[in-house]
């Protein structure tokens, strides 16, 4: 109930200054006049045991409830010397005051010096266990005061040095002045004592600044080290630089006998940076429970409190730590750990310290999160960087799948290109001689893109590529090997549209199979449109004979055949071509192809392929979402 000191205090002024002219305290007036004399003197009684008991009840609650052993040991040197100095004198007090029993005087004079164990209790947990730091602050304040007058008392001396001089030197002059007439001795004096007033206060304040600087030192390097460890907290980039920011300003501000910096150098390990360490401590392990105690504590603490509760043995005690400081990352886990020893000077860590300290492991794991952040961008781009070779080096690779020589042909002219979205693409064209006057035209297209496309696309190409001969006798047979190799070498959300055609440069047939491709495009005889010309009318589609490939192990197959004619164009495309879209939603459509490819009728197949593929990129404003791939060929007379 800390309201109850207030009303103590409150109760002993009114018991004071009534009886200050007897020596004695007395009830008030008023109170007497309202309860009576004898009440009011009962009253007092009772509120002077009283308070006495409940004070020792306090200090005896404290000291056996006190959380560390040093704090402890502090408050039971200041109750047992309140114990053995007040209670004596008060139970023999008391006996005079309820019971009227005077004690010999003998008794009670040794009683009274007796009593002065009451406050030298506290003096001595002053001095012995540093409960205040009284005499620190007493001697320290003492040699301030003494300083700052002595240099203030100095100042007026030298003040007044000045103006006597002054008078002297300039006398007479100011009485050839006076004897003229002329008033300027008064305001050459005004002048002069205006001028000294000024440097007066000029120098008292720089002067006076650095005498606070040097008896205050902690505050100012306090302030310095908090200025420095934020700046660098946004700034430093490196384990080193921020090691020594903490060696340099903490040795500068607390004066330890020894600083150890550890800081987490690598996953799961603390290292140390500064300090001199025995080869076993140059690094430990965040496993360790001692450090994870550390971490839960999550402030600065001095070491000689808490040594009851330290693990035996205790790792760090080599170091002869006074004080410990865990360094906190965002998540709460240690990023860095300070091992102070005790201070060469007289001065214990005292609470200003403590904060100084704790400022300062939440300035430094500031500076360690953004060194981690750093870090990982850092390896992150590397990584990155790494990853954009090996896809540039895939897409290399994977333009060198592409047929890189074109089988000649008698009757037919044909070309394919592929623009991918990525670097490397899912989709696949092929060129296949399966004998003089025989090829193979093929058009593949994968589901998914990117890396994984294209190892799927290179999976498929690898298994056509080694049983190709075999569509000589039999399409279906090739076709179905390739779909259960495919089945049995990728995932169960596998698959890939496939159109394989055996085009005979003898007779001009075309033998196909379509599995579940998009249908090509045969434009026979194209011409320019005219206005009165439907472009579609004569084009013919060659529609799926199969299922997809790869993604059922039963699998069926039928070949369709055809006959070219000179003039025809054939189209292969894949879903890049006519699902393009604009910024608009508007795709490209089958009808965009079939009007580019007879607007450009005159052109060759590979300049007739570059059109289309620039078409659908300047319709799609360059914002290409998927691999474009097309493969013309064109019957010649």
């Amino acid at each position: 109930m800390p309201w109850l000191k207030w009303l103590g205090l409150a109760i002993a002024a009114a018991f004071a200054v009534p009886g200050l002219r007897i020596g004695t305290s007395r009830a008030p007036e008023f109170l007497e006049r309202m309860i009576g004399r004898h009440d009011s003197h009962v009253f007092r009684l009772s509120y002077s045991y009283g308070f006495i008991a409940m004070g020792l009840v306090a200090l005896l609650g404290n000291a056996l409830t006190a959380p560390t052993p040093e704090a402890r040991r502090k408050i039971r040197v200041i109750f047992w010397g309140t114990l053995v100095g007040v209670l004596p004198i008060s139970f023999l007090t008391a006996l005079g005051d309820f019971f009227r029993i005077h004690p010999p005087l003998a008794l009670g004079v040794a009683l009274v010096v007796l009593l002065f164990l009451f406050p030298l209790s506290f003096a001595y947990a002053v001095v012995k266990h540093r409960v205040l730091e009284v005499p620190v602050l007493l001697r320290r304040g003492a040699r301030y005061l003494l300083v700052l007058r002595g240099f203030t008392i100095l100042l007026a001396l030298v003040s007044i040095g000045v103006t006597l001089a002054f008078a002297i030197f300039l006398a007479p002059y100011l009485e050839l002045l006076a004897a003229g007439g002329i008033p300027g001795g008064i305001a050459l004096g005004a002048a002069f004592g205006t001028v000294l007033l000024w440097a007066g206060m000029e120098v008292h304040k720089r002067v006076g600044e650095r005498i606070d600087r040097a008896f205050f030192r902690n505050s100012y390097d306090a302030r310095m080290v908090l200025e420095n460890l934020v700046e660098i907290s946004r700034t430093a980039t490196d384990r080193e630089k921020l090691a020594d920011l903490l060696q340099q300003h903490l040795e500068q501000a607390l004066r330890p006998s020894s600083l150890v910096v550890y800081l987490e150098t690598a996953a799961n390990q603390l290292s140390a940076m500064r300090g001199q360490v025995p080869p076993d401590l140059a690094s430990l392990s965040l496993s360790d429970p001692m450090l994870a105690d550390i971490a839960r504590r999550g402030r600065p603490w001095e070491v000689s409190e808490e040594e009851d509760r330290l693990p035996q043995p205790f790792r760090l005690a080599p170091l002869k730590p006074d004080c410990l400081v865990p360094v906190l990352g965002r998540k709460g886990h240690l990023v860095g750990l300070l091992v102070l020893g005790s201070r060469l000077s007289e001065e214990p860590y005292s609470r200003e310290d403590m904060r100084l300290l704790a400022s300062v492991a939440t300035q430094a794991g500031i500076a360690m999160e953004g060194i981690h952040l750093g870090e990982e961008i850092t390896e992150r781009m590397e990584a990155e960087r790494h990853a954009a070779q090996e896809i540039e080096f895939a897409g290399q690779v994977q333009a060198r799948l592409f047929p890189q020589t074109l089988p000649p042909l008698r009757t037919l002219e044909y070309a394919g290109g592929c623009a991918p979205a990525r670097e490397v693409g899912g989709d696949y064209y092929d060129f296949l001689e399966l004998r003089p006057g025989r090829l193979a035209l093929v058009l593949a297209d994968i589901a998914g893109k990117g890396v994984s496309g294209a190892l799927l696309m290179a999976n498929l190409q690898a298994n056509l590529r080694s049983q190709y001969a075999l569509a000589l006798d039999d399409i279906c047979q090739l076709l179905s090997s390739v779909n259960r190799l495919f089945y049995e070498n990728t995932g169960d959300s596998s698959y890939a549209t496939l159109f394989f055609a055996d085009y005979d440069d003898s007779t001009r047939r075309l033998r196909y199979v379509n599995c579940g491709h998009l249908p090509p495009l045969l434009l026979r005889r194209c011409g320019p449109p005219t206005s009165d010309s439907k472009p579609l009318s004569n084009v013919e589609r060659l529609n799926s004979t199969s299922t997809v490939l790869g993604l059922f192990e039963t699998w069926e197959c039928k070949v369709s055949e055809i006959t070219l004619s000179p003039g025809d164009t054939l189209l292969l495309y894949t879903d890049g071509v006519t699902e393009a879209a604009n910024p608009a939603g508007e795709e490209f459509g089958e009808s965009r192809l079939l009007e580019t490819a007879c607007s450009h009728h005159k052109l060759n197949a590979g300049p007739l392929l570059d059109s289309v593929i620039q078409a659908v990129q300047q319709f799609s404003s360059e914002t290409q979402a998927d691999d474009i791939t097309l493969v013309v060929a064109r019957c010649l007379p």
